[in-house]
């Protein structure tokens, strides 16, 4: 995280509230729960006080509870995760299947859940996608298309190992993918940096607005930039985007990424998308990249394939992927993972859910925009599209000639996620000086609409 905030430890007196959909009858944090708390921090990394102290007990659909009777609505899909809803039935009974024969794991070899699955992901994504690489964590699935990408470039020449990728994205923890990952401070420790990687910075619409360039001419700038640092364009292997910026909801401009995408076909470079968060509906189509237009050559995804279980995939051409066939994975395509990732497909067949995510897009846009018009000194920006969503949170104080990257208000923003744990509302916690939604897709229009109702009246309580 990025400032210093913690939630408060000591239990605190807080209105009770029961409404249909959200119940708080206990102090918050509730006492009995900071032993527990406590125990995490003691066996874990302590950074569990960077997150609301609430001890998750159940998740059904779009409500989470403690078992002290306590619950909440979720904005947080467990950060993108159950798209479909959590306790999904469809989902349940397809993981209960297995663990009813029981099949309780099957390293790589062979299981009749594997075979279903992936001929029913064939079927769901786009049919340019003839391949695909099975594995338990989003990193996983950024390396292995990272080896991909330099194994294609070095079919094509020896020298064609540059990977480019963006500032501010994030791919992963593990090594190759903090070093994809455009956040320096994040990957310090390593000690060194790749020298065949390389970041662009992000094109942020006000950075455009400003210089008064289109994506397509700043992008051009940004391969000008690469080769005046004595970068040779041809050895580019790969680009690699996340498409978006999770932290704010910040997209690509359109013709930013055609642009790159038409310069990757022309010099037999990869376009490479990270959906590990994006995919699966969240933005109003089943990936991200689609709403740019483009056809990328991989695809990694993860957390929404299978709504619950440990599941992350990579998608390509068959002459891709099979451009490092022995690939194995011990917990790759996992039995109940293949199970899960089944069940959400299915379940989003039969929820609609790509389309429901796509609407409900209006009310966010409603209440969202009432909120920015009526607070613009704390919310001079909101973006975001499908079930994704971010407000930009400002000092009032900070002068507003300032680029609003240099006017967020870190402290601010988690005050407002501690007051909306506290009236039964559970908000991501970005770090970043934005609030972020993600609920689930499946949630019902008057969920949505109390949540961004609570969250208004949450905002004018601290800057009335």
């Amino acid at each position: 995280m990025s400032n210093k905030f913690r939630f408060a430890s000591n239990p605190i007196e807080v209105p009770k509230i029961n409404t249909k959909h959200r119940r708080i009858v206990t102090k918050i944090p509730v006492p009995q729960s900071l032993p527990i708390l406590e125990a995490i921090s003691k066996y874990e990394s302590s950074n569990v006080k960077d997150f609301p102290p609430i001890i998750w007990s159940r998740a059904k659909d779009y409500t989470i509870e403690d078992d002290w009777g306590n619950r909440w609505i979720d904005m947080t899909s467990a950060i993108f995760v159950a798209n479909a809803g959590h306790g999904n039935v469809i989902v349940q009974n397809r993981i209960r299947d297995v663990l009813d024969k029981p099949l309780m794991h099957s390293y790589c070899y062979p299981t009749l859940e594997r075979v279903k699955y992936l001929e029913k992901l064939a079927r769901f994504v786009p049919p340019y996608f003839e391949k695909f690489s099975l594995y338990s964590s989003g990193t996983e699935a950024t390396e292995r298309a990272l080896k991909l990408s330099r194994l294609h470039g070095r079919s094509i020449s020896s020298e064609k190992n540059i990977i480019v990728t963006g500032l501010g994205n994030y791919h992963g923890k593990t090594l190759g993918a903090q070093m994809l990952s455009g956040r320096p401070q994040e990957r310090d420790w390593i000690g060194f940096q790749d020298p065949n990687i390389y970041h662009l910075p992000f094109p942020f619409p006000w950075d455009l607005e400003k210089m008064s360039v289109s994506g397509s001419e700043l992008f051009l700038e940004h391969l000008k930039d690469l080769e005046q640092k004595g970068v040779n364009l041809k050895r580019i292997a790969a680009f690699m985007i996340e498409s978006f910026q999770g932290w704010g909801a910040v997209f690509y401009p359109d013709d930013y990424v055609t642009e790159m995408a038409n310069f990757a076909s022309e010099n037999k470079s990869l376009l490479v998308c990270d959906e590990i968060q994006a995919g699966f509906g969240r933005t109003g189509k089943l990936f991200a990249y689609q709403h740019y237009g483009v056809q990328p050559d991989i695809v990694c995804c993860g957390k929404a394939a299978s709504n619950s279980m440990p599941l992350s995939i990579v998608l390509a051409t068959q002459k891709i992927i099979d451009l490092d066939p022995t690939y194995t994975s011990t917990h790759g395509g996992h039995p109940f993972a293949c199970a899960a990732g089944l069940g959400t497909l299915e379940a989003f067949e039969e929820m609609d859910l790509i389309n429901e995510s796509k609407r409900k897009e209006q009310i966010f846009n409603k209440y969202l925009s009432k909120i920015q018009e009526t607070y613009p000194k704390i919310v001079p920006l909101s973006l975001g599209r499908g079930m994704l969503h971010a407000l930009f949170i400002t000092d009032p104080n900070a002068d507003p000639s300032l680029p609003i990257m240099e006017r967020l208000d870190f402290d601010l923003t988690d005050k407002i996620v501690e007051k909306a744990m506290q009236n039964g509302l559970f908000l991501i916690r970005t770090g970043c000086g934005t609030l972020k939604f993600g609920p689930p897709l499946m949630t019902p229009d008057e969920v949505l609409e109390e949540a961004l109702t609570v969250l208004e009246k949450i905002i004018k309580g601290i800057y009335p």
